[in-house]
């Protein structure tokens, strides 16, 4: 029995609004923002198509979009909805589909019906409101958009780029949101989920990142100042240097696999943790992702060369290997500091800076699209100076 069958509707969402009102109390840059956009209005008339996750600090950008006379359509990712939340944004007269015990044919079910209302802007993360624009071959209603991840951003440039005729703003391409939101937001979240889920501590363990892009170099400098032993495996020549003047043990994963006792991929990329370090592992290592696809760990190889796998709680599973070793899969390979249990994502100081770029960008979108080059570009330079000022204001460090 999931979550949303053992409430009550009305409990989910009164649950809903008691965790929506504590997150909205502590985000002061979107409240700003939540008034100025009641007053001008910038989405009147508007579609706001979104795929996100649904979890509380997603639902006050929701709030401030619709302050703004933006109709709300959305669903979130694969795993990692939380039921409360629907609830209380259905509550709120928006149309939201989906919930946490969603299989992966169903979320791309709910994707589905947020393009079938004809979205005029999108929130995009991942890049799959794309991708289904594409594949359906109709622009006509899509003004443009923004997206919210690296993985997606890679999409965009990548496999859809010609196939995206209009403006997409990357909000990972932001300096700002990769300082305090991949680095510092992402490291604490992924640290913390890692000693809530398992239960295991951190100092002394042996832990390898893999990809040490801004939410990497956060996991390594987190891990590290709680006494976590930390190996980084990066291939790109330049980041491993890096990694190597900030003291951190640089290594191929192969060879780092036979001793770690945590491997964490944070990449991007598509099986980076494959079978060629799944037949080195030291038996009892943890496997974990935050990487916004659950794609990074190869699962269906892990489970293809498994001899059993056994499931601990709905987060934990061990994995048996003929040989007599085992390994501990996290959330199934899905970005675990939102798909685990208990689940509580980046602080929510981080995510008021993260979800003001994205009212800011997406505001930038529906007054100046016809002026916009298409495709995947940066935030707005002025976007992120005006937000870095509001933030500093905020955190009065001029004392």
């Amino acid at each position: 029995m999931n979550r949303a069958e053992s409430h009550t509707v009305s409990e989910l969402v009164l649950e809903g609004e008691k965790r929506v009102n504590w997150i909205r109390s502590r985000m002061a840059l979107l409240a700003r923002t939540r008034k100025e956009f009641a007053a001008s209005k910038p989405f009147q008339s508007r579609r706001v198509g979104m795929s996100l996750h649904l979890e509380p600090k997603t639902a006050v950008l929701l709030e401030t979009l619709a302050a703004g006379g933006a109709e709300i359509v959305a669903t979130g990712n694969h795993g990692s909805t939380q039921d409360d939340i629907v609830a209380f944004l259905r509550h709120q007269g928006m149309t939201i589909y989906g919930s946490r015990a969603d299989t992966l044919e169903q979320h791309h079910e709910n994707v589905a019906a947020v393009l079938d209302a004809k979205p005029d802007i999108l929130l995009d993360n991942g890049a799959d409101l794309a991708a289904g624009i594409a594949e359906r071959g109709a622009y006509n209603t899509v003004l443009g958009g923004t997206e919210e991840t690296t993985s997606g951003g890679l999409r965009l440039r990548g496999e859809l780029s010609a196939r995206v005729p209009y403006p997409v703003i990357v909000i990972n391409d932001s300096l700002l949101k990769a300082i305090g939101e991949n680095r510092h937001a992402v490291g604490q979240s992924v640290v913390e989920s890692f000693m809530r889920i398992t239960n295991l501590m951190v100092p002394g363990k042996h832990f390898v990142v893999v990809g040490y892009g801004w939410c990497g170099r956060g996991v390594a400098q987190y891990l590290r100042a709680l006494g976590g032993f930390v190996t980084v495996v990066e291939k790109d020549i330049l980041k491993a240097f890096e990694a190597a003047l900030d003291g951190y043990r640089v290594d191929s994963l192969e060879k780092a696999a036979a001793w770690a006792d945590v491997i964490i991929t944070a990449t991007g990329q598509a099986k980076v943790l494959g079978s060629d370090a799944f037949s080195k592992l030291r038996s009892g290592a943890v496997l974990a992702n935050c990487g916004h696809f659950p794609w990074e760990i190869d699962v269906q190889s892990l489970k293809a060369n498994a001899s059993a796998v056994t499931s601990i709680d709905n987060t934990l599973e061990r994995i048996e290997f003929p040989d007599g070793r085992h390994a501990i899969l996290v959330a199934g390979g899905r970005m675990f500091n939102l798909a685990g249990n208990l689940p509580k994502g980046n602080s929510i100081e981080s995510m008021d800076l993260g979800f003001q770029l994205q009212a800011f960008s997406l505001e930038h979108v529906a007054r100046h699209h016809k002026t916009m080059i298409p495709g995947a570009q940066g935030v707005p330079r002025a976007i992120e100076e005006e937000i870095a000022r509001r933030l500093l204001a905020s955190m009065d460090v001029s004392r």
